[in-house]
């Protein structure tokens, strides 16, 4: 889907808010700058308007690695994984074996060995033709059927 306008994105993150929900897991893929962090900052400031919380400033865990929003009943992990160098560093993150009581966003998955099987893969793409972005949703396990395409 093209993301011509930050309001794409917005809409986009909007969608996949509607549907998230304990344990579910996001993995979001794509160059720097290429709009991961904004997707998660739309994604949690639509749920914390939704549940009437004044909106968090939701920025790239990069150097702290993890940042956990609480709104009200719904738990929020955001993972930046760009600094880590091995799998090694990740697996002791502890990253899966937290509660499932919780929604975890990962930038930067690809050093992550065993994915899980129920998850949303984001594909965040620059398109230079046009000067846009474009993303690509992937539903795996529980989210296989599911039809991103139609959003």
């Amino acid at each position: 889907m093209q993301l011509k306008y930050l309001d794409d994105t917005k809409k986009l993150s909007k969608k996949i808010s509607k549907i998230i929900g304990d344990g579910d897991i996001i993995f979001l893929y794509g160059e720097i700058g290429v709009g991961k962090t904004t997707f998660v900052r739309f994604l949690i400031n639509h749920l914390e308007s939704k549940k009437g919380i004044e909106n968090s400033d939701v920025l790239s865990p990069t150097f702290n690695i993890v940042y956990d929003y609480d709104i009200k009943n719904i738990k929020i992990l955001h993972y930046d994984l760009y600094r880590l160098k091995n799998y090694k560093d990740i697996s002791q993150l502890g990253m899966f074996e937290t509660s499932k009581n919780y929604i975890k966003i990962v930038e930067w998955p690809e050093l992550i060995k065993s994915k899980p099987n129920n998850r949303i893969d984001i594909l965040f793409q620059y398109l230079k033709s046009t000067g846009s972005r474009k993303a690509k949703v992937i539903g795996y396990g529980k989210w296989k059927d599911y039809k991103f395409d139609e959003f």
